[in-house]
């Protein structure tokens, strides 16, 4: 499942980087890739785990320190920053970014060694950004465009282009059409 880089791979650039001349995906040596559905041109940094179940699109950039459990989908050029986890039922469209050590849930009761039968779907529409550190409550739709802001504990759905932050998030302003994706 690792990209092959050896041939291009220069003593200046990582193996993810190297790799990037191809269309296969390019996926640290120090990474654990149990997924055969990871897109082409896709970069996976250390010490991230991909379980099997997973699917991850193309041209994406799974930073260091991620995990992406069985039943995520990721779409099409997403970014990940260092220290997320993707839990079952999770969602992500296209053109999507994740800040650094975003917290997502899939269980409103955890409770030690009791799982629900199914996880609640978590979806996160095209284009939308959810700032670093920010939390996600499971069952909620982030609208397409939207905007999380840094910190926010996210507890009901965003709209589509709808700026939120705070804890709990609240709505600030709608974002512009014409400068925002």
């Amino acid at each position: 499942m690792r990209a092959s880089a050896s041939s291009t791979t220069s003593s200046t650039r990582s193996e993810p980087e190297a790799a990037m001349s191809s269309s296969q995906p390019a996926i640290h040596p120090a990474a654990d890739v149990q997924s055969l559905s990871i897109g082409e041109r896709t970069r996976i940094w250390q010490y991230v785990v991909v379980l099997a179940g997973a699917r991850v699109g193309a041209d994406c950039n799974i930073c260091a320190q991620c995990f992406i459990e069985n039943d995520v989908v990721v779409g099409d050029r997403v970014t990940v920053k260092n220290g997320v986890q993707l839990w079952d039922g999770l969602r992500i469209a296209d053109d999507v970014f994740i800040g650094p050590n975003v917290t997502f849930t899939n269980d409103r009761y955890p409770r030690s060694r009791q799982h629900p039968a199914a996880f609640p779907q978590t979806i996160v529409e095209a284009g939308a950004s959810i700032g670093g550190g920010a939390v996600i409550l499971p069952g909620l739709r982030i609208g397409a465009g939207a905007m999380v802001g840094a910190g926010a504990v996210v507890t009901r759905d965003v709209a589509p282009r709808a700026l939120v932050v705070g804890n709990p998030a609240r709505f600030v302003r709608w974002l512009d059409t014409e400068s925002q994706p």
